[in-house]
């Protein structure tokens, strides 16, 4: 009976993104031009960090094919949470205006009536982080530096990355069933704290470092399991650790959002 009723919460769900992508594909030229311009834009971030490395050399150590590889990363594994979840960060919008309670009457799981909505196809971003790994990834294979096995490993970081900012996430969205507002805190949790992870954690003081591991852990998202995919170092058995973490907070973060929605109230609209 269980089994049955997920299995058609699923199916639900993949129709609310069916009908959300429909409705996003109505002006084909514009959605594939924007994407193309959110490519570029995003890649000329990460070309102001390669041309100050290409100027000085590395940068205690990390190469620019290596923070390349974390920046892609961190941005592949956010726009897969961002793809599936992109509700989930503006939660405050149906907070402030009582769109959440259309949401309590759907015949589904809150969170699964929410992630849908408004489905975003995140092809720019796609396009920039695949661009930025195949690059720094496939350079490093030349130069010998790593194997093919990383290549092979580097869409499970991914997936469990996606868990891990998706995790975080819902967790700082949920503070909103008490706060309401929430965009600075996001500010923090999500923006600040993933911009600081796209390089390698060494470059901050020990206090930060430990804050981007232990309190928002963005580090294993990307830096952690690259110390073994890139470095050999501390051992494959991190690549199982990541994946626990990835657990770890998706099953916290699940459990905080059933116990704050018991605490929601309607501000009606």
């Amino acid at each position: 009976m269980r089994h049955a009723k997920l299995r058609s919460w699923l199916r639900l769900y993949r129709l609310l993104i069916r009908t959300s992508v429909k409705s996003r594909m109505q002006y084909k030229f514009n959605f594939m031009l924007g994407s193309v311009l959110a490519a570029l834009i995003q890649i000329s971030e990460f070309l102001m960090v390669a041309i100050v490395l290409d100027r000085f050399g590395a940068i205690q150590g990390w190469s620019v094919y290596e923070i390349g590889y974390l920046f892609a990363v961190m941005t592949l594994s956010k726009t897969l949470y961002r793809t599936f979840a992109d509700e989930v960060h503006h939660l405050e919008r149906y907070l402030v205006g009582g769109d959440l309670d259309q949401l309590l009457t759907r015949p589904l799981p809150v969170l699964l009536a929410l992630m849908p909505q408004n489905f975003r196809l995140m092809l720019g971003e796609v396009l920039q982080g695949g661009f930025i790994l195949c690059w720094s990834l496939g350079a490093m294979i030349l130069s010998g530096q790593v194997g093919w096995s990383a290549a092979v490993w580097t869409p499970f970081v991914i997936l469990t990355g996606a868990a891990i900012l998706f995790s975080i996430g819902l967790a700082t969205a949920t503070l909103g069933f008490w706060t309401t507002r929430i965009t600075e805190l996001q500010n923090i949790t999500e923006d600040a704290a993933r911009t600081a992870a796209q390089y390698p954690l060494t470059l901050y003081p020990k206090w930060m470092s430990s804050l981007l591991l232990f309190a928002i852990p963005v580090g294993f998202v990307n830096y952690v399991p690259s110390l073994f995919i890139l470095r050999g170092e501390i051992g494959p058995w991190i690549l199982a650790a990541t994946a626990g973490v990835a657990v770890i907070c998706l099953a916290a973060s699940l459990r905080f959002w059933r116990f704050g929605i018991t605490k929601y109230q309607s501000t009606g609209s």
